[in-house]
């Protein structure tokens, strides 16, 4: 391989590593980056704002199982891609970023240069797994080939990698060829897993996004045992479709509780068991508990286990579905039915008349569609109620709960799985953080509809104001005209005034020639 200014030759890497698409926004601090992106055979996709790349590397990550990377100038391009990082970091998702950094002889200088950053390092490790500067270009390969080694074999988190601007432009020899990954620990013996389960009679299971790899195994496990499930709202579509012992994405309804009680062993795959899957300290059980977690870390956080297992959850997943004998249990569909419908029940009460529009959203698409979508009440009772035909098709901001994720990730995915339908979800306000990003979907040509909830409030923030005892306060916005405004852009657009207009809009939007706006209010409920 040739000489190449550093920058160049990372692009060479990276493709060596797999790496097919970047997003980013070129800057005069970073464009060495960019000297090599064409040559290396990579599609670049520019972002409006760094947020939006870096939500974009997010959703593309999510739906093609690869590392979503993203480049971006010193300073501010870092900072206004922290809450993507942070997005990321809760949700385990694989993020690389390359920024660029002040040159060494200025690091903590505070010699007031353009983009100066105090400790820009230091900013991006308070969102990441870890942040490192790289002086050298030895030292940028490895941390390279060390995040790729980390995202193919322990948990999968965001890294941030700076590199000043003159080590980008010193020229230097190729990376070495692309080292042979690691493969993720097989799990530790699971004998005592696999005799506390046969001799449980009502075995409750609990689905995290963890386990979606392992899903197979999971449906296997689940039918041999004839064992109850639950799943995390990162977990739908874990338990095979129609699952009559399957009680949904609903730990988090209180009542929960009382199923929970009625377990005589738990079992907990992949999932961290967080504050945003239950709303509550304590699942309720009197029984024991099994977990399984890629990191040590959760298996000693406020949710003990009786047995804990360290390993990745497709690995045990897939040995309790070699070793475990069929059997009977104590659950029926009946209690699980009945639970279900009234679960289902609060939910629409919650928040009226939502749920018959995402039902009949879910009706008129693909069932291998994904979807991405914000911080909105309409993606808080599809979350809840919806069940998913697969696992790996619903994507939501679920720790960090960020608002202006759905249009961004969703681009992100379909640049991504071009073929693959898509489909982006946002409230009214949200949908504003990260409007820019039509402009992205207009020039990817992305046939990509993007629904848009307009109960013209911050309907959630309202209503938990009501709940204590305060007057509503700054929940009103003033809303632009979201159909004149796509059209700007050169979006389609569709205001459906009927579910039947609804679902109309939405098989046009599937096979136009670029992004579909389609404007929702309540009428649709009326």
């Amino acid at each position: 391989m040739p000489t190449r200014p550093l920058g160049a030759q990372i692009s060479h890497m990276l493709k060596d590593r797999g790496v097919e698409v970047i997003f980013g926004i070129p800057g005069v601090h970073n464009v060495e980056l960019y000297r090599g992106i064409e040559e290396a055979g990579i599609t670049h996709v520019l972002a409006r704002h760094e947020q939006g790349a870096g939500f974009m590397a997010d959703g593309y990550a999510r739906a093609t199982g690869k590392p979503g990377v993203a480049y971006v100038i010193t300073g501010p391009g870092l900072t206004n891609i922290l809450t993507p990082l942070g997005q990321a970091h809760s949700d385990s998702v694989p993020v690389l970023v390359i920024a660029s950094c002040l040159n060494r002889g200025d690091l903590k200088m505070g010699k007031a240069r353009l983009h100066d950053m105090r400790d820009q390092e230091a900013a991006a490790a308070t969102v990441c797994d870890w942040s490192h500067t790289a002086m050298e270009a030895s030292s940028a390969y490895r941390l390279i080939d060390r995040a790729f080694a980390e995202f193919a074999c322990a948990r999968p988190r965001p890294k941030a990698i700076h590199v000043p601007i003159e080590v980008l432009g010193l020229p230097v020899d190729a990376a070495r060829p692309a080292p042979h990954l690691p493969e993720r620990p097989r799990a530790a013996d699971v004998a005592q897993a696999v005799g506390m389960i046969e001799r449980s009679r009502r075995p409750l299971f609990i689905f995290g996004g963890g386990a979606v790899g392992g899903h197979e195994a999971a449906r296997a496990v689940l039918a041999r045992r004839h064992a109850a499930s639950f799943v995390t709202g990162a977990g739908r579509g874990i338990p095979a479709p129609g699952d009559p012992l399957h009680f949904g994405p609903t730990l988090a309804r209180p009542d929960s509780t009382s199923i929970f009680a009625r377990a005589d062993l738990v079992i907990a795959i992949g999932t961290e068991l967080a504050e945003t899957d239950l709303w509550r300290d304590h699942l309720g059980h009197r029984c024991p508990l099994i977990r399984v977690d890629l990191d040590p870390g959760e298996l000693t956080d406020i949710h003990p286990a009786d047995l804990s297992i360290c390993g990745d959850a497709g690995d045990v997943l897939a040995a309790l579905a070699e070793r475990l004998a069929p059997g009977t249990s104590d659950w029926t569909a009946a209690e699980v039915a009945s639970a279900r419908a009234r679960f289902r029940a609060e939910v629409d009460a919650e928040r009226p008349g939502i749920l018959p529009i995402a039902e009949a959203i879910q009706a008129a698409l693909p069932p291998d569609t994904m979807y991405f979508s914000d911080m909105t009440q309409f993606a808080y009772v599809a979350n809840e109620a919806l069940d998913l035909p697969a696992p790996g098709l619903w994507h939501h901001p679920w720790g960090y709960g960020t608002l202006g994720y759905a249009l961004p990730a969703a681009i992100g995915a379909k640049a991504g799985l071009p073929k693959r339908p898509v489909v982006a979800i946002a409230g009214d306000y949200g949908f504003q953080y990260t409007i820019q990003e039509l402009g992205t979907a207009v020039e990817l040509g992305l046939p990509l509809p993007i629904l848009v909830w307009d109960n013209g409030k911050l309907k959630e923030i309202e209503e938990s104001m009501q709940r204590s005892q305060i007057a509503p306060n700054a929940v009103i916005a003033r809303n632009p005209d979201f159909i004149a405004l796509a059209r700007a852009w050169g979006c389609h657009t569709a205001a459906p005034q009927s579910p039947e207009d609804l679902r109309a809009a939405l098989r046009q939007a599937l096979v136009a020639d670029g992004p579909t706006v389609i404007h929702m209010t309540p009428v649709l409920v009326s």
